[in-house]
Order: structure tokens, then sequence, then C-alpha cells
């Protein structure tokens, strides 16, 4: 097959991109996100295949959606931050489009997409921890995706790390997002702030002393600038981080692990840390092979062009 439309549906954008079968994107176009209809948002995907279709001969479309998606990879069964309840988006889109259409996870697909042509092209496995507003996750086994009996695998983030710990926007309590993402980075920033620790006075006069203010990204530039405060708010996100890992390690076994996301922005300021958190945690670790912890080389692009893929290998 030659190429395929990937499309990335994000909280404000959806990006779609003509992709080849070595993943170099051709062309790509932004549509406003409608998260409130989930009618005129499956109308958007469309519309933005059909801008792509007017310059490139394209066999497919692969979707990547937050949320739960069906093992047949065609309806969204739930999905957080858009109102979708067994949508048929993948019906939906390909009556409009006239083409084959693959709905996928999106953590799924940045995971497919690192697989093939990013950090985890070199293995023929590999676990994808994304880590962001919250944390998603995507495992690849022997060149295939898991996406279990329900087509709802590796939700990761919701992994129980602390009985009775903070609640999580899922409704349970204690789940592994709530201390290792770019939100627990910010809710610890905002707490240093308020303390009103001294460590935390240059980051109370970047932001005029409003704590809801603070963004992660502003917390990594103030980490690379040598902010002692923001450093050690970032190496406490790579230990949460690495025990985690330890723990899916112990029971996944993957050859590589592979961190994506926007807080990976920090490189080694968050995988350094990581990386201890590991290995002081992983089982047994004097008597096994180490999976080695990697920082994703897509980007953004990861899940737009690994849904692109996968459209084209079904």
């Amino acid at each position: 097959m030659g190429l395929t439309v990937g499309v990335d549906i994000g909280g404000t954008k959806i990006a779609a991109g003509v992709v080849d079968e070595q993943g170099r994107i051709l062309q790509v176009v932004i549509e406003v996100t409608p998260a409130a209809d989930p009618e005129a948002l499956a109308d958007a995907v469309a519309t933005g295949v059909q801008k792509l279709r007017r310059d490139h001969d394209v066999e497919a479309v692969g979707i990547g959606a937050a949320g739960f998606v069906d093992v047949d990879r065609s309806t969204v069964l739930f999905a957080p931050n858009i109102d979708w309840q067994d949508e048929p988006l993948g019906a939906y889109v390909a009556n409009r489009v006239q083409i084959p259409v693959v709905v996928e996870n999106d953590a799924n697909a940045a995971a497919w997409g690192e697989f093939r042509f990013g950090a985890g092209e070199d293995v023929d496995d590999l676990l994808f921890v994304t880590v962001g507003t919250g944390i998603g996750g995507g495992m690849v086994s022997r060149g295939e995706l898991v996406r279990g009996t329900y087509g709802v695998a590796c939700e990761v983030g919701h992994v129980r790390v602390v009985p009775a710990g903070m609640r999580c926007g899922c409704g349970r309590y204690g789940c592994w997002e709530q201390y290792a993402s770019g939100s627990a980075l910010v809710r610890e920033a905002q707490d240093r702030m308020q303390s009103e620790l001294p460590e935390a006075a240059p980051l109370a006069a970047l932001v005029g002393s409003d704590p809801a203010l603070i963004t992660g990204p502003m917390v990594t530039e103030q980490a690379r600038a040598g902010d002692e405060l923001c450093i050690d708010l970032l190496a406490d996100v790579g230990r949460w981080l690495g025990e985690g890992i330890a723990g899916l390690t112990a029971v996944l076994d993957p050859s590589v692990v592979v961190i994506g996301g926007g807080v990976a922005a920090a490189g080694e300021l968050l995988l350094g840390p990581a990386r201890a958190g590991f290995v002081r945690t992983l089982p047994a670790a004097v008597h096994r092979t180490h999976a080695q912890l990697r920082l994703a080389t897509l980007g953004n692009e990861a899940g737009l062009i690994g849904a692109a893929d996968l459209a084209r290998a079904r």
C-alpha cells in the first residue's frame, strides 16, 4: 500500500497528515476540535482528510483518539475529554471519505510510530509510556500491538501505586499518573510556591506570585537554567516514573521502554532520575537483564505517523 493519512485528535486541534511507507510526513492540515459535538468532530476529521486527498492519492486513514477503542478498531467506547460514548467514529468517517478507516487509541498509535520509525525501530518489542497531563501507554510484543481481549489494554496511568492516595480523574485513588505526570509536576510546583519556601522565589517571580500561571514547560525551562527547586521537582516526577516502569517491567518484561509526551522534553533531567528509580525498584535487579529506558524520537508526530502506518498494515 502507498500513501495513508494519519489523524491525531487533540483537545483543541485535529492534525491530519499524509504519510509514506518510510514514515515521512508529506503534508499536514489542521482543523479545530469541536470537542462538545461528536458529529461535528467526525465531520472535521473527514474535512481534513478530504483536503489532503486533493493533492495525494490516499488509500486508507488511521485515526488516533484518546479513549477506549473497541477491538474492531472502529468505535470509541469512551473518551475522557471528548463527548464520546459508543461513538461509531470509524464508520462515520469512512462513509464520508469512501476509503477504509481504522481507529486506534492515541497512545497505541504513538507506541506503534516509535516502534516502526522511532526509538524502538531496532527491536521487536517495546513498552511506550507517554507522560503529559496524564500517563498513557502502549505495548508492542514480537512485532504486534498488544490491545487486549476488548481493545483497551495498557491504560498504565491508572495502575494504583499509592493505596488511599490522591484522587484521580478516573474516580479512583492513588493512580500512577497522579504522581508521575505533567499535572503532578505543576501541582507540586504550586504547592512549593504557596509554602513560600525561599527556593521557590525565582519561580514565584516568573509568574508574579500567581501559582495558577505555572506550567510544566516553565518548570522544565527553569530547571535547564539551573533552578534547584525545578531540578528537584523533575527528579521527583522521574523517580515516580522509574518506579512505576519497574513494576510494569516485572509483568511485561520489555527490552526497551520508550518515554514520550510533553514532560519527556526535560530529557536527562527526567530520564536520569527515572533510570535510578527503575534500577532501585526493579525486582531481582541483579539477576536479570534490564530494559533500556529511552526518550521518544518522533515527538508530537508519533501518534499521527503510527496511526497512518496502522491503517496501512490493516
